[in-house]
C-alpha cells in the first residue's frame, strides 16, 4: 500500500527535514530504476544496429540521472544552510526564512514534475 500523500506542509526544522528526506529518497528510486533499465538496454545490444534502436532510451535514461543527481546537490545546499542557520540559533526551534521556503518549494515542484501520475500540488 504506498504512502498516502501530503497536501498541506506546514514548514518547522522537523518537517522540513522529513520532507528532504522523502524527496532524496524518491531521486535515489528513481535514479536506481534508471541505472537498472539503462544496464538492461545495453545487455540488449548484440551489434551497432541496435545501438540506433536503444539510443534514444539510454539518452532518456541518462535524463533521469542527471536530473536526480542534480537534485541531491539541492538538497545538500539546502540542508548546509539549515545547518548554518541552526548552529546560529541556539533555540530548538529553527525559523525557516524565505529563501529556504524557496528552494523547499522548488525541489517540490521538481519532483512533482518528475513523477508523471501525481497531480497533486503543495502548499507550503
Amino acid at each position: 500500500m504506498p504512502r498516502p500523500k501530503r497536501k498541506e506542509i506546514k514548514l518547522t526544522h522537523d518537517s522540513a527535514v522529513a520532507l528532504m528526506q522523502e524527496i532524496y529518497n524518491e531521486c535515489v528510486e528513481q535514479r536506481t530504476t534508471a541505472i537498472r533499465i539503462q544496464n538492461k538496454m545495453i545487455g540488449f545490444m548484440k551489434e551497432a544496429a541496435d545501438m540506433a534502436l536503444i539510443g534514444p532510451v539510454l539518452k532518456e535514461q541518462q535524463k533521469i540521472i542527471d536530473s536526480s543527481i542534480d537534485k541531491k546537490l539541492q538538497l545538500s545546499k539546502l540542508l548546509a544552510t539549515i545547518a548554518s542557520k541552526n548552529m546560529e540559533t541556539s533555540n530548538s526551534g529553527l525559523m525557516i526564512d524565505g529563501d529556504m521556503k524557496e528552494a523547499i518549494n522548488e525541489l517540490v515542484s521538481q519532483t512533482q514534475q518528475s513523477q508523471e501520475g501525481d497531480n497533486l500540488n503543495y502548499k507550503i
